[in-house]
């Protein structure tokens, strides 16, 4: 089946380029220009993954991402953000928000083509895991590998599914530092493109939304993180 993908994007000649490019690379594509009308017509279709300009007639698209990922039907979609503002900060907030990549306009179709299969790979896997090995427990902490849910202490915690990611990856083996890059290579894979900031931004959430958990995440400094190993 088609992997359908949702561009939220107000610009006709840059919507219509994205389109045609997704069409011809197998994928199911729709396509909104109004911010107004981008959540509702998400909730409709559902799609695998969605592309959000930033700037959007009605609703910008920091505003969508939020609504996107309060939604509990709709939060775990993967969002590739596009604007034509390239600072830092900006990146900052999208990601913040929700959002798994960014991409600066002008930008390539090709790199476009390759951070949409790469996340395609992240969050679509074709192999299941296998039952036996779909749960981790670290004292307090259980991490269910087949649900992507985590419990602290019996009580559900909710992340992004990039925040996920990092846990998932981070705990693997505890006790082992990992740089910024390493997680990005592991984690983003193909996207390289995105910069060391963005870990940091990703684990800043993820502690937060651990809460009392937040010690699990340790920062070495100079080098990176590590999941505390419990002895």
């Amino acid at each position: 089946m088609k992997k359908r993908i949702l561009v939220i994007e107000d610009d006709r000649d840059i919507s219509e380029l994205i389109c045609y490019n997704l069409a011809r690379d197998g994928y199911d594509v729709s396509l909104v220009f109004d911010g107004l009308q981008a959540f509702d017509f998400a909730a409709k279709i559902r799609p695998d993954l969605i592309i959000l300009d930033l700037m959007l007639p009605g609703m910008d698209g920091l505003d969508i991402c939020r609504q996107l990922k309060s939604d509990d039907q709709l939060k775990s979609i993967p969002v590739i953000m596009l604007t034509a503002k390239s600072e830092e900060a900006d990146m900052i907030v999208g990601l913040q928000m929700g959002a798994d990549d960014y991409i600066a306009k002008p930008f390539s179709p090709r790199v476009l083509a390759a951070r949409i299969k790469a996340m395609m790979r992240r969050y679509y896997k074709a192999e299941p895991l296998n039952a036996a090995d779909h749960e981790r427990v670290y004292g307090d902490l259980t991490i269910d590998l087949l649900k992507r849910k985590v419990t602290y202490q019996g009580n559900s915690l909710e992340f992004t599914a990039m925040e996920f990611n990092i846990l998932e990856f981070l705990s693997r083996s505890p006790g082992r530092v990992y740089t910024r890059e390493q997680i990005l290579d592991v984690v983003w894979k193909d996207g390289k493109f995105i910069v060391d900031r963005a870990v940091d931004v990703h684990v800043r959430g993820l502690r937060k939304k651990l809460g009392k958990a937040r010690h699990y995440i340790e920062t070495v400094r100079g080098t990176g993180y590590r999941f505390k190993e419990i002895l």
